[in-house]
């Protein structure tokens, strides 16, 4: 099957979800290619603003053919924007399909933006589409404020690619009713799980404690409100004998610094790339994720890969909700997420924890189940 991948973001704006399932769909013997438009803020990429190529750039990702356009935005016109984002993707699908034809199926990652042009590129060259989604409620309302007052168009036409698709793959059925408020649910879905490269993140024991400090780790984006940092920064306060790193973008900056002042037992990572992941991973003893809102955080899945436990909240979806591996604390509790945090001091790394996760969103498994969707 010939499938063209549209990821509505992309290096060095996230998207490697995109980039897995790619690589997981091909290892599966389909012909897979990726065209992405990378959105450049005046503002967040600065230099690259001015210095990313004018012309599509092709490359290849781990294996994975990619032709990429940079797009600049106009800061603050989101209407001109999402437009003029969906006219590059249909221009940039264009040109594939004169160098290696008509695709089976599109796969949009992510309805905004990537879901509306599948939908146009649909309804003009009849090539059906597929939505698969990642993103909660919450990461809208941060862009677009509560019910979108000012972007209810957007809203819209949203809604229209999700009923228009063939069907609809969120990453969790939790994610449905998250978004229910804004899309409704008149459309076909059926959830399946993002990849995790379980070759990659493999079991690996872990030293006996013996009176050495119980590590935890902390792999988020520094959104302090999203992710919950300020409520792990109340409960670390409450534990003993306890270290904790904090790796993702944005978090060895001064206003991190400054929420966990004064915890010398706290180490500030910054962002890292796979590998310094699971380094940080096979060096800890759990993961803890305090957030308030997610759709299905990949960082869960790589953490039971490698067989240790978690202690997140109870927005986490069910599915990894794997029973004595997953610890659960009301959403912004810091008192209880304390509880939580020393009642995983108990739990050690597992082998069943890696083979959970490889049952679940290994690459085979998971590309087995696209293209199940995709044929039928």
């Amino acid at each position: 099957m010939h499938i063209l991948e549209l990821p509505s973001f992309f290096p060095p704006h996230g998207g490697l979800f995109c980039l897995e399932q790619a690589r997981a769909l091909k290892a599966a013997g389909h012909e897979v290619r990726i065209v992405s438009v990378v959105e450049l803020g005046v503002t967040l990429d600065r230099w690259f603003y001015l210095t990313a190529p004018w012309r599509e750039e092709r490359r290849e990702l781990e294996g994975v053919e990619v032709f990429c356009t940079y797009m600049r935005a106009v800061p603050k016109a989101v209407r001109y924007n999402v437009n003029y984002w969906v006219s590059l993707c249909e221009k940039a699908v264009d040109r594939y399909i004169v160098r290696f034809g008509k695709p089976d199926v599109l796969h949009a990652h992510c309805c905004k933006s990537a879901g509306l042009a599948a939908e146009a590129i649909s309804r003009r060259l009849g090539i059906p589409f597929f939505i698969t989604d990642h993103i909660p409620s919450g990461f809208y309302e941060r862009d677009f404020g509560q019910g979108w007052q000012r972007h209810a168009w957007l809203k819209e036409r949203m809604r229209s690619a999700y009923e228009a698709a063939r069907c609809v793959i969120p990453v969790s059925r939790e994610l449905v009713d998250d978004l229910v408020p804004y899309f409704g649910r008149a459309y076909r879905y059926r959830p399946v799980s993002n990849v995790i490269d379980t070759d990659f993140y493999s079991f690996r024991e872990r030293k006996p404690f013996g009176g050495r400090p119980f590590v935890f780790c902390c792999l988020a984006v520094a959104d302090v409100y999203r992710k919950g940092y300020d409520v792990l920064a109340e409960a670390v306060r409450q534990l003993d004998n306890v270290t904790l790193h904090i790796a993702g973008q944005g978090t060895d900056s001064r206003c991190m610094r400054e929420l966990f002042a004064g915890l010398a037992n706290v180490h500030f990572h910054g962002h890292l790339d796979k590998a310094g992941v699971r380094s940080l991973l096979w060096e800890s003893d759990a993961l803890v994720l305090p957030s308030r809102s997610e759709a299905q955080p990949l960082v869960v899945l790589e953490a039971l890969a490698t067989g240790i436990p978690v202690v997140g909240t109870e927005c986490l979806p069910a599915s990894l909700r794997v029973p004595d591996a997953c610890l659960l604390a009301p959403i912004g509790d810091a008192r209880l997420l304390a509880e939580a945090m020393r009642s995983v001091m108990s739990v050690p790394c597992s082998r069943e924890f890696s083979d959970i996760v490889q049952r679940m969103a290994s690459p085979s498994v998971v590309a087995s189940q696209l293209t199940s969707l995709f044929e039928s």
